[in-house]
């Protein structure tokens, strides 16, 4: 028998900086709002930045809203069911991707499992992350914390 939860509103981070990158984070936002128990509510614009920590092209960024009724640890495992789906590959850390779901924000939750660590541990050190969730969710974001980044280029594309 199902059990009916509440929703939670939750922020992910969408990345992509191999193959048609701008077209894949459409691609997955299509395949977000498609999962079951998952309700896209907004995304951010697209955005370029170079990789950080990493090498290749650069990445196309942005940061989508959603309303889920899954766990926290189901919407991570919805994510990477996107990414495999995607073609991602993870060779090695920060490695270049075709597809990369980061689970920022799971309403007011603070998890720390070996699995998940939410919010997300290195959100507040990103332009492409923070830029892109203060265009829709500009209370999440203070000034400070966007000031901390502002030597990152980021552009809208």
């Amino acid at each position: 028998m199902a059990v009916d939860r509440a929703e939670v509103t939750a922020f992910v981070a969408l990345g992509a900086n191999l193959g048609h990158a701008a077209q894949a984070l459409r691609d997955a936002l299509t395949a977000l709002g498609d999962t079951p128990g998952v309700r896209l509510v907004q995304a951010s614009r697209l955005y370029r930045t170079a990789p950080v920590q990493s090498t290749g092209p650069d990445y196309v960024n942005a940061v989508a809203e959603v309303s889920t009724t899954l766990t926290a640890p189901a919407l991570l495992d919805a994510l990477q069911a996107i990414e495999d789906g995607a073609g991602r590959q993870r060779p090695y850390r920060n490695a270049p991707r075709t597809l990369d779901l980061d689970l920022l924000l799971y309403g007011s939750a603070r998890i720390d499992s070996p699995r998940l660590t939410v919010p997300h541990p290195r959100m507040a050190q990103r332009a492409f992350v923070l830029v892109p969730l203060a265009e829709i969710a500009r209370a999440l974001v203070s000034a400070g914390q966007l000031a901390a980044v502002a030597d990152q280029t980021i552009e809208k594309i």
